[in-house]
């Protein structure tokens, strides 16, 4: 296996907990039926995974908010690697909680109604996507998980770690006109993603629309190519662009 396919398990699992479930944050902002799983219960869930990430998922008030660390969490579901972690993402486990047994209805019903849900709307079928209001709310969801997924790519695998030393310090937007935003935040050549973009930025991506922004995520078209048609925008301090180009190549491996 060449270096530039070569993926990893703890890239993975930074990749699973806080692009895919976090995702989740988009998808109660975006889809009322997440909301309306929800109803008004109120739970967090605590992911905590050996040698690899820690993350709360808080639900309240028919929102999710994503919170690094797990020290305030009703449900604590421990894992003693990056594999078991992921595996519980894929299915083939099945995580013992160590604190919160009582709220395992939650976990049970409503948690996993919007994991469903949101593998709907990162993997729907191909017919789903006639449907304009399924595609902007689909491709939001995707977009914030993209998003995420590449600062953990530039921050834990090899190869984006590489592109990542060649960014300069400063945020990095990335924006669907119409649709949504986010940001990148690079410092010390690490990356955070951002839900808020903040008020100075030092590059962006813009995709024109849903439909450019979506053809990109599924690899129907190049983004070379779409910046030279001018359906992807791009400015600023371009190195910052390119570098993070680079690193969204890879998403597709760790999520295909």
């Amino acid at each position: 296996m060449s270096d530039m396919k070569y993926t990893d398990a703890r890239t993975l699992a930074y990749i699973n907990l806080y692009g895919v479930l976090g995702g989740l944050t988009a998808l109660c902002d975006t889809v009322p039926e997440a909301r309306k799983i929800l109803g008004k219960s109120a739970c967090s869930i605590g992911f905590d995974v050996k040698n690899g990430p820690s993350a709360t998922l808080t639900f309240v008030g028919g929102r999710c908010i994503f919170k690094e660390g797990v020290e305030n969490c009703a449900i604590r579901l421990p894992f003693s690697s990056c594999e078991k972690f992921n595996g519980m993402i894929d299915g083939t486990v099945t995580p013992i909680p160590t604190r919160g047994v009582t709220k395992l209805p939650f976990l049970l019903g409503k948690f996993k109604k919007l994991t469903v849900l949101l593998e709907q709307y990162l993997r729907p079928a191909p017919e789903m996507l006639a449907d304009e209001l399924f595609l902007k709310q689909s491709t939001a969801v995707m977009f914030r998980v993209i998003a995420a997924s590449v600062a953990q790519i530039a921050n834990c695998d090899k190869v984006g770690q590489a592109s990542a030393s060649r960014i300069a310090d400063g945020a990095i937007k990335l924006e669907i006109a119409g649709l949504t935003s986010a940001a990148l935040i690079a410092k010390d050549h690490k990356l955070t993603f951002s839900p808020k973009v903040p008020n100075s930025v030092h590059s962006y991506m813009q995709f024109a629309d849903v439909r450019t922004a979506r053809d990109l995520f599924d690899g129907k078209i190049n983004s070379v190519a779409a910046v030279g048609l001018g359906s992807v925008r791009v400015g600023g301090m371009l190195p910052q662009i390119d570098n993070v180009n680079r690193i969204l190549s890879r998403v597709e491996l760790y999520l295909k």
